[in-house]
């Protein structure tokens, strides 16, 4: 269990000591359940970060505003404009495309 009993641990999130164009930062201290606490490390581990930048960036989307919808639409966004060289006409024909007898 964690410091505080009940499961719970007290994560201290530094983010950073001085910003160029914000100023001071702010440190928070969170208190989660444990195993939510193990599976953010997990997450953070699997996408080589820190807990402590998984919350920044969470805050930082959820200060501008950004959500789950504006993120997708700015990934597929980016994804369209890779797509350079695709021509439907280069695939198969409507007849060929519904033949089942090529299947087999």
């Amino acid at each position: 269990m964690g410091k505080e009993g009940f499961g719970l641990s007290r994560v201290c999130l530094t983010f950073s000591n001085l910003s160029a164009y914000r100023g001071i930062m702010k440190n928070i201290t969170v208190s989660l359940d444990d195993e939510v606490y193990r599976q953010a490390r997990l997450k953070a581990a699997a996408l080589d970060t820190s807990v402590s930048a998984l919350v920044k960036r969470f805050l930082l989307q959820l200060a501008s505003g950004e959500g789950e919808f504006e993120r997708l639409k700015q990934e597929e966004r980016a994804l369209r404009e890779q797509i350079t060289a695709f021509s439907a006409s280069d695939r198969l024909s409507r007849e060929e495309a519904h033949d089942r007898h090529a299947l087999s």
